[in-house]
């Protein structure tokens, strides 16, 4: 079975804690990777890292140097995540937990790139996870969150956007990418304003 085939088989098992049918392909992932720090030791937090597309990216750009958390929600893909990627600190669990958990610590982030799909990031327990990610971020961080590019105009994309613009002062959409099935958009905010 191909990593696109098993992709698609957990998201028809789960759609609402498997963003995509498919996984993001590398032009997306380079956009959602692109804030991450040429230089240095950076934090990195990859939500939703799915089998590891994104993960490749920010692998790749960050060549053995800083740490690298990957968080996903469903075992299956959690175990191909570990597998591809054992230099990778892979945690199977709730987005939400972990984050709490590396704020306990005091992790500071350079970029946190989000795959969750949208009810993930939806507020819980009065807050979104855009909250406590802003008070993760480190001085001059970032929080990218992929979207597919045709539904950023309904209800509950205005709700993510929303929620972003609350806790950063700037959120930026990206150009559409085409290369990417579905055409998706990557939303980029940096400036937290929650410390």
């Amino acid at each position: 079975m191909t990593e696109i085939q098993a992709f698609a088989r957990e998201f028809l098992r789960d759609p609402l804690n498997v963003a995509a049918l498919f996984p993001s392909f590398a032009p997306l992932c380079r956009q959602a990777a692109a804030p991450l720090p040429e230089t240095g030791d950076p934090v990195v937090l990859d939500l939703g890292a799915g089998t590891g597309q994104v993960t490749d990216v920010i692998q790749e750009k960050l060549a053995g140097r800083g740490r690298h958390i990957a968080v996903e929600f469903n075992p299956r893909m959690a175990a191909v995540l570990a597998e591809r990627h054992p230099k990778v600190e892979v945690i199977c669990d709730d987005a939400h937990a972990v984050v709490d958990r590396l704020l306990a610590e005091g992790v500071r982030t350079d970029l946190a790139v989000s795959g969750l799909p949208w009810l993930a990031t939806a507020p819980r327990r009065g807050r979104s996870i855009f909250e406590p990610l802003a008070r993760l971020s480190a001085p001059g961080g970032a929080v990218t969150q992929l979207a597919h590019a045709w539904i950023r105009f309904f209800p509950d994309a205005r709700k993510v956007q929303r929620n972003l613009e609350a806790n950063f002062e700037e959120v930026v959409v990206t150009r559409t990418v085409l290369a990417n099935i579905p055409p998706a958009v990557v939303y980029v905010a940096r400036r937290p304003r929650v410390r």
